[in-house]
Protein backbone atom coordinates (compact mmCIF):
# COMPACT_ATOMS: atom_id res chain seq x y z
CA UNK A 1 0.00 0.00 0.00
CA UNK A 2 1.42 3.43 -1.27
CA UNK A 3 0.66 6.23 0.73
CA UNK A 4 2.80 8.98 -0.23
CA UNK A 5 1.82 12.87 1.32
CA UNK A 6 2.67 14.09 -2.49
CA UNK A 7 1.03 16.99 -3.79
CA UNK A 8 3.80 18.25 -6.07
CA UNK A 9 2.85 17.14 -9.89
CA UNK A 10 0.61 19.96 -9.65
CA UNK A 11 2.84 22.24 -11.68
CA UNK A 12 5.96 21.69 -14.21
CA UNK A 13 8.91 23.08 -13.31
CA UNK A 14 10.50 25.24 -16.50
CA UNK A 15 12.76 28.10 -15.04
CA UNK A 16 12.41 31.80 -16.70
CA UNK A 17 14.99 34.09 -14.74
CA UNK A 18 14.13 37.49 -13.76
CA UNK A 19 11.79 39.02 -11.97
CA UNK A 20 12.02 40.93 -8.20
CA UNK A 21 11.34 37.11 -6.57
CA UNK A 22 14.30 35.23 -8.71
CA UNK A 23 16.49 38.38 -8.64
CA UNK A 24 15.72 38.50 -4.29
CA UNK A 25 17.85 35.05 -3.89
CA UNK A 26 21.64 35.13 -3.42
CA UNK A 27 23.78 33.48 -6.47
CA UNK A 28 24.18 30.12 -5.48
CA UNK A 29 20.31 29.76 -4.77
CA UNK A 30 19.81 31.38 -8.27
CA UNK A 31 22.36 28.99 -9.94
CA UNK A 32 20.92 25.31 -8.43
CA UNK A 33 17.35 26.62 -9.46
CA UNK A 34 18.18 27.53 -12.94
CA UNK A 35 19.34 24.09 -13.39
CA UNK A 36 16.17 22.61 -12.39
CA UNK A 37 15.20 19.66 -14.85
CA UNK A 38 13.03 20.75 -17.91
CA UNK A 39 9.20 19.88 -17.22
CA UNK A 40 10.21 17.65 -13.97
CA UNK A 41 8.67 17.59 -10.64
CA UNK A 42 10.26 18.26 -7.36
CA UNK A 43 10.74 14.19 -7.17
CA UNK A 44 13.33 14.73 -9.86
CA UNK A 45 15.29 17.55 -8.29
CA UNK A 46 18.79 16.67 -6.76
CA UNK A 47 18.49 17.31 -2.76
CA UNK A 48 20.59 20.56 -2.98
CA UNK A 49 18.06 22.25 -5.26
CA UNK A 50 15.27 20.92 -3.02
CA UNK A 51 16.67 22.95 -0.34
CA UNK A 52 17.17 25.87 -2.31
CA UNK A 53 13.18 25.58 -3.87
CA UNK A 54 12.08 24.83 -0.70
CA UNK A 55 12.18 27.87 0.88
CA UNK A 56 11.51 29.90 -2.59
CA UNK A 57 8.46 28.79 -4.14
CA UNK A 58 6.43 31.65 -3.76
CA UNK A 59 9.07 33.86 -5.18
CA UNK A 60 9.73 32.03 -8.11
CA UNK A 61 8.51 32.46 -11.91
CA UNK A 62 8.51 28.52 -12.86
CA UNK A 63 6.08 28.02 -10.68
CA UNK A 64 2.43 29.60 -10.51
CA UNK A 65 1.39 32.40 -9.06
CA UNK A 66 0.38 32.80 -4.85
CA UNK A 67 -1.59 34.20 -3.02
CA UNK A 68 -0.78 36.09 0.13
CA UNK A 69 -1.89 35.52 3.52
CA UNK A 70 -1.55 38.41 6.03
CA UNK A 71 -0.96 37.77 9.43
CA UNK A 72 -2.68 39.02 12.64
CA UNK A 73 -2.19 42.29 13.95
CA UNK A 74 -2.09 40.79 17.69
CA UNK A 75 0.46 38.09 17.18
CA UNK A 76 0.21 34.83 19.37
CA UNK A 77 3.03 35.48 22.19
CA UNK A 78 5.45 32.04 22.05
CA UNK A 79 7.06 32.75 25.65
CA UNK A 80 10.32 30.66 26.41
CA UNK A 81 9.49 27.89 28.62
CA UNK A 82 11.96 25.78 30.03
CA UNK A 83 14.71 24.29 27.58
CA UNK A 84 14.76 21.19 26.68
CA UNK A 85 17.85 18.98 26.17
CA UNK A 86 17.60 16.80 23.46
CA UNK A 87 20.47 14.25 23.78
CA UNK A 88 21.44 13.47 20.01
CA UNK A 89 19.63 16.58 18.63
CA UNK A 90 22.52 17.44 16.54
CA UNK A 91 22.81 13.97 14.64
CA UNK A 92 18.79 13.78 14.28
CA UNK A 93 18.83 17.17 12.75
CA UNK A 94 21.52 15.86 10.46
CA UNK A 95 19.67 12.93 9.49
CA UNK A 96 16.69 14.64 8.95
CA UNK A 97 18.50 17.00 6.53
CA UNK A 98 16.04 19.64 8.89
CA UNK A 99 15.53 23.16 8.28
CA UNK A 100 13.56 24.04 11.48
CA UNK A 101 11.96 21.91 14.86
CA UNK A 102 9.91 24.20 16.62
CA UNK A 103 9.03 22.07 20.01
CA UNK A 104 6.12 24.26 21.91
CA UNK A 105 4.17 22.92 25.52
CA UNK A 106 1.87 24.69 27.18
CA UNK A 107 2.56 28.10 24.73
CA UNK A 108 6.15 27.85 25.39
CA UNK A 109 8.69 27.19 23.11
CA UNK A 110 11.14 24.71 24.51
CA UNK A 111 13.32 24.07 21.21
CA UNK A 112 13.49 25.87 18.64
CA UNK A 113 16.56 25.11 16.42
CA UNK A 114 17.14 25.46 12.25
CA UNK A 115 19.79 24.08 9.44
CA UNK A 116 20.32 24.58 6.06
CA UNK A 117 21.20 27.89 6.48
CA UNK A 118 17.31 28.62 6.94
CA UNK A 119 16.03 30.64 9.61
CA UNK A 120 13.22 31.70 12.02
CA UNK A 121 12.25 34.70 9.46
CA UNK A 122 11.89 32.19 6.21
CA UNK A 123 8.96 30.43 5.10
CA UNK A 124 9.33 26.62 4.28
CA UNK A 125 6.86 25.16 1.79
CA UNK A 126 4.01 22.38 3.46
CA UNK A 127 3.27 20.09 0.84
CA UNK A 128 0.72 17.96 2.16
CA UNK A 129 0.65 19.99 5.57
CA UNK A 130 -2.24 21.93 3.77
CA UNK A 131 -4.15 19.48 3.66
CA UNK A 132 -5.22 19.76 7.54
CA UNK A 133 -5.59 23.42 7.33
CA UNK A 134 -7.71 22.81 4.48
CA UNK A 135 -9.79 20.55 6.49
CA UNK A 136 -9.88 22.93 9.49
CA UNK A 137 -11.47 25.62 6.22
CA UNK A 138 -14.40 22.87 6.37
CA UNK A 139 -15.24 23.20 9.55
CA UNK A 140 -15.40 27.05 9.86
CA UNK A 141 -17.36 26.61 7.06
CA UNK A 142 -19.72 24.55 8.61
CA UNK A 143 -19.95 27.01 11.73
CA UNK A 144 -20.42 29.73 9.55
CA UNK A 145 -23.66 28.31 8.08
CA UNK A 146 -22.22 28.30 4.35
CA UNK A 147 -21.59 24.25 4.45
CA UNK A 148 -24.52 23.00 6.01
CA UNK A 149 -23.72 18.78 6.68
CA UNK A 150 -20.87 16.58 6.39
CA UNK A 151 -23.45 14.38 5.21
CA UNK A 152 -23.98 16.83 1.98
CA UNK A 153 -23.08 15.37 -1.64
CA UNK A 154 -20.04 16.78 -2.62
CA UNK A 155 -22.35 18.03 -6.33
CA UNK A 156 -24.21 20.23 -3.93
CA UNK A 157 -21.28 22.50 -3.74
CA UNK A 158 -19.17 21.63 -7.28
CA UNK A 159 -22.20 21.34 -9.63
CA UNK A 160 -19.19 20.35 -12.15
CA UNK A 161 -19.23 16.62 -11.11
CA UNK A 162 -22.78 16.04 -11.06
CA UNK A 163 -23.03 12.98 -13.07
CA UNK A 164 -19.80 11.85 -12.64
CA UNK A 165 -18.94 9.21 -9.66
CA UNK A 166 -18.65 11.63 -7.20
CA UNK A 167 -22.31 12.55 -7.41
CA UNK A 168 -23.03 10.16 -4.58
CA UNK A 169 -19.80 11.06 -2.40
CA UNK A 170 -20.80 13.32 0.44
CA UNK A 171 -18.27 15.88 1.95
CA UNK A 172 -17.13 13.56 5.07
CA UNK A 173 -16.28 10.66 2.58
CA UNK A 174 -13.92 13.61 0.72
CA UNK A 175 -12.22 14.32 3.94
CA UNK A 176 -12.14 10.75 4.91
CA UNK A 177 -10.57 9.59 1.65
CA UNK A 178 -13.04 6.85 1.16
CA UNK A 179 -14.52 8.08 -1.87
CA UNK A 180 -14.48 4.86 -3.64
CA UNK A 181 -13.40 6.88 -7.11
CA UNK A 182 -10.74 5.23 -8.52
CA UNK A 183 -7.24 7.11 -8.32
CA UNK A 184 -3.74 6.22 -9.28
CA UNK A 185 -1.39 8.04 -6.60
CA UNK A 186 2.08 6.67 -7.89
CA UNK A 187 4.53 9.60 -8.09
CA UNK A 188 7.06 7.25 -9.91
CA UNK A 189 4.70 6.28 -12.35
CA UNK A 190 4.58 8.99 -15.41
CA UNK A 191 0.91 8.19 -16.38
CA UNK A 192 -0.83 7.90 -12.59
CA UNK A 193 -3.59 10.30 -12.10
CA UNK A 194 -1.47 12.64 -9.45
CA UNK A 195 1.06 12.81 -12.39
CA UNK A 196 -1.41 13.97 -15.35
CA UNK A 197 -4.94 15.79 -13.74
CA UNK A 198 -3.10 18.81 -13.89
CA UNK A 199 -1.73 18.79 -17.30
CA UNK A 200 -5.53 17.59 -18.55
CA UNK A 201 -6.83 20.57 -20.20
CA UNK A 202 -10.33 22.19 -18.25
CA UNK A 203 -13.70 21.68 -20.30
CA UNK A 204 -15.05 25.06 -20.74
CA UNK A 205 -16.11 26.98 -18.24
CA UNK A 206 -15.02 24.37 -15.41
CA UNK A 207 -12.22 24.43 -12.80
CA UNK A 208 -9.34 22.46 -14.29
CA UNK A 209 -9.38 20.25 -10.89
CA UNK A 210 -13.50 19.43 -11.33
CA UNK A 211 -12.85 18.83 -15.48
CA UNK A 212 -10.16 16.03 -14.36
CA UNK A 213 -11.90 14.27 -11.63
CA UNK A 214 -15.51 14.24 -12.89
CA UNK A 215 -14.28 11.48 -15.68
CA UNK A 216 -13.06 8.77 -13.00
CA UNK A 217 -14.31 5.73 -12.85
CA UNK A 218 -15.81 4.26 -10.15
CA UNK A 219 -14.02 1.12 -7.86
CA UNK A 220 -15.75 0.93 -4.50
CA UNK A 221 -18.77 1.78 -2.95
CA UNK A 222 -18.25 5.04 -1.49
CA UNK A 223 -17.13 5.38 2.67
CA UNK A 224 -15.68 1.75 2.83
CA UNK A 225 -12.13 2.01 1.27
CA UNK A 226 -9.42 4.27 2.37
CA UNK A 227 -7.08 5.53 -0.55
CA UNK A 228 -4.81 8.53 -0.33
CA UNK A 229 -6.16 10.52 -3.50
CA UNK A 230 -4.61 14.27 -3.28
CA UNK A 231 -6.58 15.15 -6.02
CA UNK A 232 -9.52 15.32 -4.10
CA UNK A 233 -7.96 17.41 -1.72
CA UNK A 234 -7.66 20.06 -4.63
CA UNK A 235 -11.65 19.44 -4.81
CA UNK A 236 -12.38 20.12 -1.05
CA UNK A 237 -10.50 23.51 -1.69
CA UNK A 238 -13.33 24.53 -4.56
CA UNK A 239 -16.21 23.40 -2.65
CA UNK A 240 -15.00 25.58 -0.01
CA UNK A 241 -14.39 28.45 -1.97
CA UNK A 242 -18.04 27.74 -4.15
CA UNK A 243 -19.90 27.44 -0.30
CA UNK A 244 -18.06 30.37 1.22
CA UNK A 245 -17.77 32.75 -1.93
CA UNK A 246 -14.24 33.21 -0.58
CA UNK A 247 -10.98 32.06 -2.26
CA UNK A 248 -9.10 29.87 0.08
CA UNK A 249 -5.91 32.50 0.53
CA UNK A 250 -9.08 35.26 1.71
CA UNK A 251 -10.63 33.08 3.75
CA UNK A 252 -7.76 31.35 6.09
CA UNK A 253 -6.85 34.42 6.77
CA UNK A 254 -9.86 35.24 7.81
CA UNK A 255 -10.84 32.36 9.93
CA UNK A 256 -7.24 31.00 11.24
CA UNK A 257 -3.98 33.25 9.99
CA UNK A 258 -5.48 36.33 12.16
CA UNK A 259 -7.86 34.92 14.62
CA UNK A 260 -5.04 32.73 15.86
CA UNK A 261 -2.36 35.14 15.78
CA UNK A 262 0.28 34.02 13.33
CA UNK A 263 2.78 36.62 13.11
CA UNK A 264 3.99 36.56 10.19
CA UNK A 265 3.09 36.54 6.10
CA UNK A 266 2.18 33.18 4.24
CA UNK A 267 1.34 32.61 0.96
CA UNK A 268 -0.59 29.66 -0.90
CA UNK A 269 0.35 28.60 -4.27
CA UNK A 270 -2.51 28.66 -7.07
CA UNK A 271 -2.85 26.13 -9.41
CA UNK A 272 -3.22 26.89 -13.52
CA UNK A 273 -6.99 27.73 -13.46
CA UNK A 274 -6.00 30.25 -10.39
CA UNK A 275 -7.66 28.19 -7.29
CA UNK A 276 -5.65 27.62 -4.57
CA UNK A 277 -3.67 24.23 -4.52
CA UNK A 278 -6.04 23.06 -1.45
CA UNK A 279 -3.47 19.66 -1.05
CA UNK A 280 -0.17 21.47 -1.09
CA UNK A 281 1.94 24.65 -1.03
CA UNK A 282 1.21 26.79 1.72
CA UNK A 283 4.38 28.50 2.97
CA UNK A 284 4.51 29.99 6.68
CA UNK A 285 7.15 30.83 8.77
CA UNK A 286 7.45 27.53 11.32
CA UNK A 287 6.63 29.08 14.17
CA UNK A 288 3.16 29.85 12.42
CA UNK A 289 2.94 26.22 11.99
CA UNK A 290 3.42 25.47 15.18
CA UNK A 291 1.00 28.09 16.21
CA UNK A 292 -1.97 25.87 14.10
CA UNK A 293 -1.00 23.24 16.66
CA UNK A 294 -1.98 25.23 19.48
CA UNK A 295 -5.27 26.46 17.21
CA UNK A 296 -6.51 22.52 16.98
CA UNK A 297 -5.42 22.38 21.29
CA UNK A 298 -7.67 25.47 21.53
CA UNK A 299 -10.25 23.85 19.67
CA UNK A 300 -10.80 25.83 17.10
CA UNK A 301 -11.21 28.65 19.85
CA UNK A 302 -9.27 32.09 18.93
CA UNK A 303 -9.99 35.11 21.31
CA UNK A 304 -12.62 34.03 22.47
CA UNK A 305 -14.34 33.39 19.63
CA UNK A 306 -15.41 29.83 18.44
CA UNK A 307 -13.83 29.27 14.89
CA UNK A 308 -14.73 25.82 14.19
CA UNK A 309 -17.88 23.70 15.81
CA UNK A 310 -17.32 23.11 19.02
CA UNK A 311 -17.13 18.72 18.42
CA UNK A 312 -14.82 19.90 15.17
CA UNK A 313 -11.33 18.60 16.25
CA UNK A 314 -12.95 15.37 18.28
CA UNK A 315 -14.19 14.19 14.52
CA UNK A 316 -11.36 15.56 12.44
CA UNK A 317 -8.58 14.66 14.71
CA UNK A 318 -9.69 11.13 15.33
CA UNK A 319 -9.54 8.02 13.63
CA UNK A 320 -11.89 7.72 11.04
CA UNK A 321 -10.41 5.35 8.51
CA UNK A 322 -8.15 2.21 8.80
CA UNK A 323 -5.00 2.66 7.34
CA UNK A 324 -3.45 -0.31 7.57
CA UNK A 325 -0.82 0.01 10.13
CA UNK A 326 -1.81 -0.65 13.95
CA UNK A 327 -2.32 2.17 16.12
CA UNK A 328 -2.56 4.56 13.10
CA UNK A 329 -5.81 6.02 11.14
CA UNK A 330 -6.33 8.78 9.30
CA UNK A 331 -9.23 11.18 10.32
CA UNK A 332 -10.54 14.63 7.81
CA UNK A 333 -7.19 15.00 6.10
CA UNK A 334 -5.57 14.36 9.44
CA UNK A 335 -3.06 11.44 10.68
CA UNK A 336 -3.89 10.08 13.66
CA UNK A 337 -2.22 7.71 16.59
CA UNK A 338 -4.28 5.35 18.97
CA UNK A 339 -3.09 7.44 22.05
CA UNK A 340 -4.55 10.74 20.57
CA UNK A 341 -2.25 12.47 18.87
CA UNK A 342 -2.64 13.66 15.88
CA UNK A 343 0.13 14.83 12.52
CA UNK A 344 0.07 16.75 9.43
CA UNK A 345 2.34 15.42 6.93
CA UNK A 346 4.12 16.74 3.95
CA UNK A 347 6.72 15.05 2.04
CA UNK A 348 10.07 15.26 2.70
CA UNK A 349 10.01 15.80 5.65
CA UNK A 350 7.06 18.54 6.72
CA UNK A 351 5.18 17.96 9.70
CA UNK A 352 3.32 19.54 12.67
CA UNK A 353 2.69 17.13 15.49
CA UNK A 354 0.43 17.55 18.05
CA UNK A 355 -0.32 15.53 21.78
CA UNK A 356 -2.85 16.83 23.51
CA UNK A 357 -2.11 15.13 26.46
CA UNK A 358 1.28 16.68 26.89
CA UNK A 359 0.46 19.59 25.59
CA UNK A 360 2.93 19.47 22.78
CA UNK A 361 3.73 20.70 19.70
CA UNK A 362 6.62 19.54 17.18
CA UNK A 363 6.29 21.48 14.03
CA UNK A 364 9.34 20.59 11.57
CA UNK A 365 10.29 21.73 8.37
CA UNK A 366 13.25 19.03 6.51
CA UNK A 367 14.13 18.02 2.91
CA UNK A 368 14.61 14.13 2.87
CA UNK A 369 16.44 12.26 0.54
CA UNK A 370 13.28 10.62 -0.77
CA UNK A 371 9.64 12.24 -0.81
CA UNK A 372 8.57 9.51 1.88
CA UNK A 373 10.38 6.20 2.24
CA UNK A 374 13.83 6.33 3.45
CA UNK A 375 14.81 5.84 7.20
CA UNK A 376 13.64 9.55 7.50
CA UNK A 377 10.04 8.75 8.57
CA UNK A 378 10.59 6.07 10.96
CA UNK A 379 13.64 7.95 12.75
CA UNK A 380 11.12 11.12 12.95
CA UNK A 381 8.41 8.64 14.82
CA UNK A 382 11.37 7.79 17.27
CA UNK A 383 11.84 11.03 17.44
CA UNK A 384 8.53 12.32 18.47
CA UNK A 385 8.28 9.00 21.26
CA UNK A 386 11.81 10.58 22.51
CA UNK A 387 10.29 14.10 23.31
CA UNK A 388 7.63 12.83 24.69
CA UNK A 389 9.85 10.72 26.77
CA UNK A 390 11.37 13.49 28.18
CA UNK A 391 8.20 15.89 28.67
CA UNK A 392 6.87 12.82 30.89
CA UNK A 393 10.26 12.54 32.61
CA UNK A 394 10.26 15.95 33.76
CA UNK A 395 13.04 17.22 31.01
Amino acid sequence: MRKRNIAIGLFGAVVVAGGLGFASLDKETRGLLLHLPTNADALSWSQPQRDAAFRAMDRLTFLAKSSDIEPSSAPLALPPGKPLEIPGLDDYMAGQHSAAIVILQDGKVRLERYGLGFDRAGRWTSFSVAKSFTSTLVGAAIQDGAIKSLEDRVSRYVPGLRGSAYDDVTIRQLLTMSSGVAWNEDYEDPNSDVSQFNKAPPDPGLDAIVSYMRKLPRAHKPGEVWHYNTGETNLVGVLISSATGKTLSRYLQEKIWQPAGMEAKATWILAKTGQEIAGCCLQAETRDFARMGLFVLANGVAHGRQITPPDWFAEATHKQMDIGIPGRGYGFFWWTYDDGSVAARGIFGQGIFIDPRRRLVIATNSDWTRASLGPEPKEREEFYKQVQALVDAGG
